[in-house]
């Protein structure tokens, strides 16, 4: 039975990693999606991939203008919005404090917080009553590491925004839930600095079960909590992590 039949879901970032495994899960599920991405050339390859029911539209998360002409598509398309996913984020610049700089803090907050904040705004007049928001945080948001301030701050940020959201559209029966994976894996967690097996090979010995998540795992969540079968859940933070962040600091 598909939980998704006839919804309208918008995924931002959703060309690889998380956001394209929940592209993908939302589609199996009868949604119709539309995906975003920087690049128009990783757009038009994921949309390929998905398939009829995709549809990709080049937005970066971090311009507000960019964000407007998003909704303004979205609206012209589809007139509404079940499902909003907001996945594109994940900047990441380790920085000890006493040491960072305007640049990184406007560069992580910028897409991880601003961006996720105005992409939300942007989108409440078009979500239909009984909509699911979904925002992708992270197990920094709570779980601290050295050199990872920004970028913790700017997760802790949107969980505090996700909550005063889920209050104040609940008069519309709009759900607001937070999802808060630990490290996924990703071509994304690859990069920068953690381009460095000895790095990830350390951090999964913090792990319970030894090893990170999968983005099939998350975009599992994520469609729950898209679907009906969530429909009494809203304000709430899920970790998705094994239990690392119960278990032992996840101390690089």
């Amino acid at each position: 039975m598909s939980k998704l039949k006839d919804k309208i879901a918008v995924v931002t970032g959703g060309t690889s990693g998380i956001g394209f495994a929940t592209a993908k899960a939302f589609i199996a599920q009868g949604a119709k999606v539309v995906i975003t991405g920087r690049k128009q050339s990783t757009l038009d390859e994921a949309v390929k991939e998905l398939g009829n029911d995709a549809i990709g539209i080049r937005s970066d998360a971090s311009s507000v203008k960019d964000t407007e002409n998003l909704a303004a598509q979205v609206k012209s398309l589809f007139g509404k919005v079940d499902i909003l996913l907001v996945n594109a984020g994940g900047v990441e610049v380790f920085e000890p404090i006493g040491q960072i700089t305007e640049e990184t803090f406007d560069t992580v907050s910028g897409v991880n917080f601003k961006g996720a904040v105005f992409t939300t705004e942007k989108f409440v007049p078009l979500l239909v009553d009984g909509a699911s928001v979904i925002h992708l945080a992270s197990v920094s948001a709570f779980s601290f590491n050295a050199g990872n301030a920004i970028y913790s701050a700017s997760k802790a940020a949107l969980v505090a925004y996700s909550k005063n959201a889920a209050l104040e559209l609940a008069g519309r029966k709009i759900r607001v839930n937070v999802v808060e994976p630990a490290l996924t894996e990703t071509p994304g967690i690859h990069k920068g600095a953690f381009a460095n097996d000895e790095i990830h090979t350390h951090i999964k010995t913090l792990m319970p079960f030894k090893r990170y998540g999968t983005a099939e795992e998350v975009s599992g969540l994520i469609v729950f909590l898209a679907s009906d079968e969530a429909s009494f859940i809203s304000g709430s933070e899920i970790t998705i992590d094994s239990g690392a962040s119960i278990n032992v600091p996840m101390r690089l």
